[in-house]
């Protein structure tokens, strides 16, 4: 598929916290990548892992072209990837699926996870952090725009994070987290705030809806004694998977800086280049526009400028 563009504001929190994404379009810059057009068929993501019944108004990318993808404009894939949707006919937003098999999460303390806490942890971390930065990079955590939920029945745990740059920008970051048997999925929604609301709503209609994990590798098909078991629950999850006490101590973002390789929790590095890349193509669609709106005007002064004939020439007496 050829030609689709958009654009995105910075959003994503720990380390950077900026991300940008757009509907996809195969330019030169990106090669040719192998763009699925939903039809209403199934598609698989991470070799049996999960399937997604991509809609007509859908396209997709596999695990290597959306590595192909982010390299071609300036990310770094994080390996964990196993697919990435847009819109085909929105420019505000995408998700990207990453996979981590950390082992079987325990979800013993459902009941019991402290929004309150792991805000705190957030903020500590962040504070820390701007300290290793230039004041042109600070970050500061204003709150949840959601707190942290889980889904009993889906076994999905999301929360939405809101901060602000120096400039005063606000950033977005978006988490949901899909548990699996011996691990678990990131869907990374990736739009600007001003998008947020609406895109997450169709993600969660139109995407999340018909994504399922294939049998055998869910959360409830987990052996006991057999299977890999992570030795973190899900508020360790909420803070990048490691216990909320040293999350505590050492400040979540400390933490998550260390722990990026070991977790895959920042996808940062591995998205930076489709911020670059929608932005590029928003501000080349608006130059568009504004030739296309220049383009009658100056014809028109074109038209005027035209001479007329010479009057002094007969144009009827033949030349020699």
């Amino acid at each position: 598929m050829n030609g689709k563009a958009s654009s995105m504001k910075k959003w994503m929190l720990p380390l950077a916290l900026a991300l940008s994404l757009t509907v996809p379009a195969v330019a030169s810059a990106e090669g040719e990548l192998n763009w699925i057009e939903g039809s209403g068929q199934q598609v698989e993501l991470g070799d049996g892992l999960a399937q997604l019944k991509l809609g007509s108004g859908y396209v997709m990318l596999n695990a290597d072209d959306t590595r192909a993808f982010q390299k071609s404009n300036g990310g770094v894939p994080n390996g964990s990837e196993i697919g990435s949707v847009f819109p085909a006919d929105n420019d505000s937003w995408a998700v990207f699926f990453d996979y981590d098999d950390v082992g079987h999460i325990s979800d013993e303390d459902k009941n019991s996870i402290d929004a309150k806490e792991l805000l705190k942890s957030y903020k500590e971390g962040t504070e820390e952090a701007n300290k290793e930065r230039g004041e042109a990079d600070w970050l500061f955590v204003d709150g949840w725009e959601n707190e942290p939920h889980y889904d009993e029945k889906l076994h999905n745990l999301t929360w939405t994070l809101r901060a602000h740059d120096n400039d005063q920008e606000t950033i977005i970051n978006d988490n949901v987290r899909l548990l699996t048997r011996e691990g678990y999925i990131s869907a990374v929604l990736v739009s600007d705030p001003e998008h947020l609301a609406a895109a997450r709503e169709q993600m969660e209609a139109e995407v999340l809806s018909v994504f399922t994990i294939q049998e055998g590798k869910r959360y409830e098909n987990y052996v006991e004694g057999k299977d890999k078991k992570s030795n973190y629950g899900l508020a360790a999850l909420v803070v990048g998977g490691a216990s909320l006490a040293v999350a505590k101590k050492v400040g979540l973002l400390a933490l998550l800086v260390v722990g990026i390789k070991k977790f895959g929790v920042i996808l940062i590095a591995a998205l930076a280049g489709a911020w670059r890349w929608m932005r590029g193509k928003k501000q080349q669609a608006a130059a568009r526009t504004v030739e296309q709106e220049n383009r009658p005007a100056e014809q028109a002064g074109l038209a005027e400028a035209q001479p007329g004939p010479d009057p002094s020439i007969n144009r009827d007496t033949p030349s020699l």
